[in-house]
């Protein structure tokens, strides 16, 4: 790995220790003999319990700080091994006044005090000519996942959750909107706890950012989550407005110049016994951008040369709706069902210049290649959740059921020209097919003590799909496309996977602890239609998980964990067969892929000062059996180095790493100025056998992001964001760095009923996507630039009519809630 980075780690935690050693030497010794103090800390408006909160105590006498810890998920928090004496406590939260209680004083006869309930209200910041509350972090870290507040994310209202994503530590999104997390695309998306049927980049595409309510990156799930993906899930937490009692709803309505626009609505009506909702959004994007490609092949003494430019044309239409029904039949009892549509198309045409020659040679061959794409179809889920609350606290059964299915239609034609426009050769591919899944699973909690608590469960996955792949060249002499019958292919698949979970969690003084194992059985049946050929996986998986926090004074949290992951190969990744996808390129899928197995480790650590967060976390990913696309000259079929065709197909080259520390800095630097900066430096390695060869590289990567939120006066904001990402590297390539600035300002209406907000994206049109991929006998060279900047703007409206369910039942769960660890 690379030094500097392990140099950079170590440091890191030096520091971590030393700042732990010296809080411990201020503060007073603590013993089992000592005294306690407990408290139960409150969102004073909403009744609602905070996390995290700070609470910090001092001696009466000197002002000397005690010691201090932060509330749990329930708001909780308890103070022990404090000698006797008298002391001032201060609580504390971002967004919230501190609230102080004077005269606390433990004596040997009283070793126990009980605050009670302690409300915080939300802060007013007041300034001239503004009256301003405080609102919620951009960015929350907590113990087990990072939560995006995605309302702060004013640079991206208009967008979807890919351009939410940007402004994410962990996440990374070049300019065509592919998310890698944590620097690899194999990552699982969530919906409200629940998995989705579309690709991850085609979910997170589809869902506008004005109907999240936040998004969760979890890098490291408990045994509870499915094991799925290399780095982690995302989940998307939709806007449900369950804290309220009565009709409410919010309308966005979002116009862009160059045909953008688009709209949603929310609308929900909370009762006593029953809950429902209803929601649809329709988005319509086009986009432009140029593009030039260089290509090299090598074949004895001969270079190949094929270079183009020109532009595409990028167009994506969604449409969705959803809704629910959450009813309440007993106090011990909630049962919910739900329903989610969706119809998609995302196309595009381009027109590429071509010049062609080779050397020795120097005779250029000029032609033009148009195409035309388009990737369209429809989803949808059914759900029902059902969870029953035995009469001890916490002690709980809960089971779900999702049906869900996807129909899809790819359809791509190439044609090349020449320079009298007249067809020379052209091809056209389909790719078509439904796919359905069931998931079942059942979910028991035990809690054993105060703290301590047992979990076990099942889950079932059981889905099928069909594909049918069929390529149609282009006969001069009728004009017409005419099926191949050799590369036309209709592949069946079928994948059960069946789970066993049991975690065991609890907490001792300071110190937290989660362990897990789960085991997974794997039947996979792929199988050609009309050919007799078939691949088979009976397999058993087990992946333990583990998860420590200990909390230290003054607020501040040490938290370590590891957990076991797989990535399985999915999509044409396993097709058994080849696929043209234009003149130039062929693809082949490889059904014996091993799936990519994953060790994950991570540390952090969190400190609060005042209402400002630092956060350091360090982690380590190992993958084994390493996926990668390869690429390499088409020798086949008759197919020459000269005629320039890349057969790209899918291997396991060996193992990868990835050692780094992520960094989130939030501070106010004054009342009316926020600015939160975030940071991911890693090193990635990678080695193994690619071409009977063996390789190994590395590259030191890194990406920032600085977001700076100005209130200029009374309900109008200001927030700018700058990103940049390093270079990094893979099996046969490097991907450049590049650099954006995007620019938002938010004016609130109507007393914040109606709000309005102007995004620009790309505001001194730095974003790019380069990249260069080579072997021993091929370089390819590409660069893209899209349309910018790109101008949006965005009308909110929320319908506020409700009343705040003041007594709400704490153990109500909210609609569609999400898991938990």
């Amino acid at each position: 790995m690379n030094r500097r980075l392990v140099l950079l780690s170590v440091l890191i935690l030096m520091t971590v220790s030393n700042v732990l050693s010296q809080e411990r030497r201020r503060g007073f010794p603590e013993g089992t003999m000592g005294g306690i103090i407990k408290g139960h800390v409150i969102d004073e408006t909403l009744q609602v319990p905070i996390e995290y909160a700070n609470v910090l105590i001092y001696s009466q006498r000197d002002s000397a700080q005690v010691t201090g810890t932060i509330t749990d998920m329930e708001g909780n928090f308890t103070l022990a091994g404090i000698r006797p004496g008298n002391f001032y406590m201060k609580i504390s939260f971002m967004g919230y006044h501190t609230h102080s209680v004077d005269n606390v004083e433990l004596r040997r006869d009283k070793r126990e005090i009980d605050l009670g309930t302690i409300p915080l209200k939300q802060a007013v910041i007041q300034m001239e000519g503004i009256d301003a509350v405080a609102e919620k972090p951009a960015l929350e870290y907590k113990i087990d996942k990072k939560v995006v507040n995605v309302e702060q994310h004013y640079t991206a209202t208009s967008g979807t959750a890919v351009d939410v994503l940007e402004n994410v530590p962990s996440v990374t999104v070049d300019i065509e909107g592919n998310v890698q997390l944590r620097g690899s695309s194999n990552f699982t998306v969530l919906i409200d706890g629940r998995p989705t049927i579309l690709e991850p980049n085609d979910a997170l595409q589809q869902i506008p950012a004005n109907t999240i309510e936040n998004i969760e990156i979890i890098t490291n799930p408990s045994a509870k989550y499915d094991p799925d993906g290399t780095t982690g899930i995302i989940n998307i937490v939709m806007k449900k407005d369950s804290e309220l009692r009565g009709a409410s709803g919010i309308v966005n309505l979002n116009i862009g110049h160059g045909d953008k626009y688009g709209g949603d609505f929310l609308l929900n009506l909370k009762r006593k016994k029953y809950g429902l909702l209803f929601g649809a959004n329709y988005n319509k994007r086009f986009s432009t951008g140029d593009s030039e490609v260089e290509n090299r092949t090598f074949f004895q003494d001969t270079t190949s040369y094929i270079e183009s430019s020109g532009n595409r044309e990028r167009q994506r239409e969604f449409f969705g709706v959803r809704g629910g029904v959450e009813l309440y039949p007993g106090s011990h009892d909630d049962l919910t069902f739900g329903f989610r549509y969706g119809e998609f198309s995302m196309g595009g045409d381009s027109r590429q210049d071509y010049d062609e020659w080779t050397e020795p040679g120097g005779q250029h061959n000029l032609y033009i290649s148009q195409e035309e794409s388009e990737h369209s179809g429809e989803y949808y889920s059914l759900n029902m959740d059902y969870r029953h609350r035995f009469a001890q606290q916490g002690h709980e059964l809960s089971g779900q059921v999702i049906y869900s299915g996807r129909d899809g239609n790819d359809d791509t034609v190439n044609e090349l020209r020449d320079m009298n426009r007249t067809i020379t050769s052209g091809q056209r591919s389909t790719e078509k097919g439904p796919s359905h899944r069931l998931r079942l699973k059942l979910d028991y909690v035990l809690p054993l003590r105060e703290k301590d608590r047992f979990e076990a469960g099942y889950q079932g996955r059981i889905s099928s799909s069909e594909e049918a792949n069929e390529l149609y060249d282009y006969n001069p002499d009728s004009g017409e496309y005419e099926i191949q019958d050799d590369y036309s292919h209709t592949t069946n698949y079928d994948r059960d996977i069946h789970s066993i979970y049991t975690m065991f969690a609890g907490e001792y003084r300071s110190f937290g602890y989660q362990w897990g194992l789960r085991g997974e059985y794997t039947d996979r049946l792929i199988e050609l239609a009309g050919e007799d050929a078939s691949f088979t996986i009976d397999r058993w998986d087990y992946f333990p998980t583990a998860h420590v926090s200990y909390k230290l004074p003054a607020g501040q949290q040490l938290m370590a964990s590891y957990t076991r992951r797989i990535d399985r190969p999915r999509g044409w990744y396993l097709e058994p067969f080849r696929t043209w996808m234009d003149a130039y390129n062929v693809r082949e899928g490889n059904p014996d892929l091993k799936p990519e197995y994953i060790d994950s480790y991570e540390l952090g650590y969190q400190i609060f000062f005042g209402k400002n967060l630092l956060s350091a976390e360090t982690y380590y990913r190992r993958t084994n059996n390493r996926v990668e696309r390869v690429r390499s000259i088409f020798l086949e079929d008759g197919y020459t180095a000269e005629d320039n065709v890349t057969l790209h197909s899918i291997q396991n080259v060996g193992r990868d790493y990835a050692l780094g520390t992520e960094f989130m800095f939030n501070i106010n630097l004054r009342q009316w100025w926020n600015m939160n900066l975030m940071s991911n430096i890693y090193g990635y390695e990678i080695k193994g056998t690619l071409n009977d060869e063996s390789f190994s590289r590395d590259s030191f990567n890194w990406d920032a992001r600085l977001n700076h939120t100005i209130t200029l006066r009374k309900s109008t904001r200001v927030q700018i964001t700058g990103m940049y990402h390093s270079k990094s590297v893979s099996a046969q390539g490097e991907r450049k760095g590049f650099f954006m600035t995007n620019l938002a300002l938010k004016q609130d209406l109507m007393g914040k009923n109606l709000a309005a907000t102007l995004q620009i994206r790309d505001l001194l049109q730095t974003g790019k996507h380069e990249s260069v991929s080579e072997g021993k006998d091929f370089y390819k060279y590409s660069h893209f630039t899209r349309e910018a900047p790109i101008f949006m703007l965005n009308i909110s409206y929320n319908i506020n009519n409700y009343r705040p369910e003041r007594e709400r039942d704490r153990d109500q769960p909210e609609f569609e809630g999400e898991e938990e660890f």
